[in-house]
């Protein structure tokens, strides 16, 4: 196996067409698009709005189990598909997030898939790409600045300085800005006071644009951001300061979906990047609306296993956005069966049929939890050279008695001819007219009984623990108008539980809830569990460590 390429090999050695004849494939004039360079570009407004009388086309969820260490490969089955599809001679165009830069120097990596199976132009995607990610960081502190000036010029709005409920974000993993103490240094520096740093990607301006239909929505959704309260706890709105114009204008450029393309040279949006772990965890409404008016079958993914990701999706996204999924791809690997079976990272190499078929258990909950969406459902195999004919014959064993197919995919090796089986069998469900999709749960439900149907139906778990001021700021908020929002759960990605630590498909657990945050800016309450953290630290050896420029000028490192 020596002669494999890495993934940034590959993508260094693709044939890219020029970004225009990419948008031409879709229909988009050169007018309509302004270029970052020879590869990638945004698709303007005028041109979206223009596209809203036009028939939808079929739109297809990629999720997955829960991920191991062992790897499950989401996004690159998310754009193989999206290359098989075009390739079985259907209109696909792609659609996945922006990928955050803490991971990249961090631990989980990029976002652009892998193999033969990747999004292009993977360094700058990985990197700053068209500048997105900044922008939003920009227009989260401009807030976040115009707070602290707003109270050091006498504060007309009477915010209670204790209850400021905004914070700052940078796009980078840093623990040690997780809690600090601001404006120090005497009376020319403000008040000080206790204030802390999340990731951009958990940030309300994130999800925000993620969600906005257009810039007159974005305006209104920032003036609706709650930035803190006053002595009497009625709630200050960035509107009250006069900040959503600004932090406008900031994002004018972000909020025009990114058109790069597959190594194949088919057409993909990247744009938007919310963690599904603390955030929604979907590319943009934007993005997947516009490609659902130009092309046949838009391909898009929801972040982590299906526990997180595809809820989300579904209980979010499709719902604020009026979206109605055809079929769901849930990808799972032999390596990954066998290690929620109990195999150990080092021996998964060795063939062990009975693991896999204990392992089973945590793919056959996410098939059951997509089900309950009226969503059909397909397998992927995502295939490894160790998988062995017995170890892949038990998982399409165990997935019929569920009522759904498994099917090897080869993307990874082959491109989009190692993926037609499942472009084939996700245009079969697609167009049988079988999805009836619903959310799991009625906007009026109250909140924290739509906290314990996700936590009961989708996490399997026993009950939901929450303290007095919990349940307390719960009620408060359907007294305010906001009980009819749908609830995003911010639990760790390993497990079905709050214990990353338990795999497979636990049962009689609680899922302990720690504090909840209202984004009634985005739309919804985030509801943070167990030990996760809204401000990730890096790893004890960080991929940043093994990231530089060779000789030639080219970045080795990614992946």
């Amino acid at each position: 196996m020596a002669d494999v390429k890495s993934d940034i090999e590959i993508a260094r050695a693709a044939k890219k067409q020029p970004i225009f004849e990419i948008g031409a494939k879709l229909g988009i004039p050169p007018e309509a698009l302004l270029p970052y360079g020879h590869d990638k570009a945004k698709i303007t407004a005028g041109f979206i709005a223009a596209q809203k009388g036009k028939p939808d086309g079929k739109l297809i969820l990629v999720t997955a189990i829960n991920p191991t260490p062992a790897g499950e490969g989401k996004t690159t089955t998310t754009v193989g598909l999206g290359d098989g599809l075009n390739r079985i001679g259907r209109k696909a165009i792609t659609c996945i997030r922006e990928a955050s830069l803490g991971p990249c120097f961090g631990v989980k990596g990029g976002a652009a898939g892998g193999g033969y199976a990747q999004v292009v132009p993977m360094e700058d995607m990985n990197l700053h790409f068209t500048g997105d990610f900044h922008a939003i960081t920009s227009a989260h502190n401009l807030l976040a600045a115009l707070i602290d000036n707003h109270i050091y010029w006498g504060n007309e709005q009477n915010i209670d300085t204790r209850r400021i409920a905004w914070r700052r974000v940078m796009d980078m993993n840093d623990r040690a800005l997780r809690q600090i103490v601001c404006s120090l240094g005497g009376v020319a520096n403000g008040y000080p006071r206790e204030a802390g740093f999340d990731i951009t990607v958990a940030s309300e301006v994130m999800a925000i644009l993620c969600l906005s239909m257009d810039l007159r929505d974005l305006e209104r959704r920032l003036g609706n951001i709650i930035i803190g309260y006053r002595r009497d706890k009625s709630p200050v709105f960035a509107r009250d300061i006069k900040a959503d114009g600004a932090m406008t204008v900031l994002l004018k450029d972000a909020m025009q979906p990114n058109l790069v393309q597959t190594l194949e040279n088919n057409p993909a949006f990247v744009h938007g990047g919310p963690f599904a772990n603390i955030a929604h965890g979907c590319n943009s409404v934007i993005a997947t609306t516009t490609a659902l008016k130009l092309a046949d079958y838009v391909v898009t993914e929801a972040g982590f296993g299906a526990d997180l990701g595809a809820e989300k999706f579904f209980d979010i996204k499709c719902r604020k956005a009026g979206l109605k999924p055809d079929a769901a791809v849930i990808v799972a690997t032999v390596r990954a069966m066998k290690m929620n079976g109990g195999v150990k990272k080092d021996d998964l190499g060795r063939e062990d049929v009975e693991a896999v078929r204990k392992g089973c258990a945590n793919l056959g909950r996410h098939v059951q939890n997509v089900k309950k969406f009226g969503v059909p459902v397909v397998v992927a195999i995502n295939h490894f050279t160790s998988d062995t004919e017995a170890e892949i014959r038990a998982v399409q064993a165990y997935v019929e008695t569920l009522g759904a197919e498994a099917i090897v995919c080869r993307h990874w090796a082959l491109g989009s001819a190692g993926i037609e089986e499942l472009a084939r069998k996700v245009v079969e469900l697609a167009e049988s007219g079988h999805s009836q999709f619903s959310p799991l749960y009625p906007d009026e439900m109250p909140l924290f009984e739509k906290i314990e149907t996700i936590a009961k139906d989708i996490y399997h778990a026993d009950a939901v623990i929450a303290d007095k001021t919990v349940r307390t700021q719960l009620h408060t908020w359907e007294q305010q108008g906001y009980g009819n929002l749908p609830v995003c759960m911010a639990k760790t990605q390993y497990s079905f539980s709050t214990d990353p630590n338990l795999r497979g498909a636990p049962t009689g657990h609680t899922v302990p809830v720690r504090e909840v945050r209202l984004s009634a800016g985005a739309g919804f309450v985030v509801v943070v569990t167990g030990e996760i953290m809204t401000m990730p630290g890096l790893p004890k050896v960080p991929s940043s460590e093994r990231i530089f420029l060779n000789e030639e000028g080219h970045i080795e490192g990614l992946f």
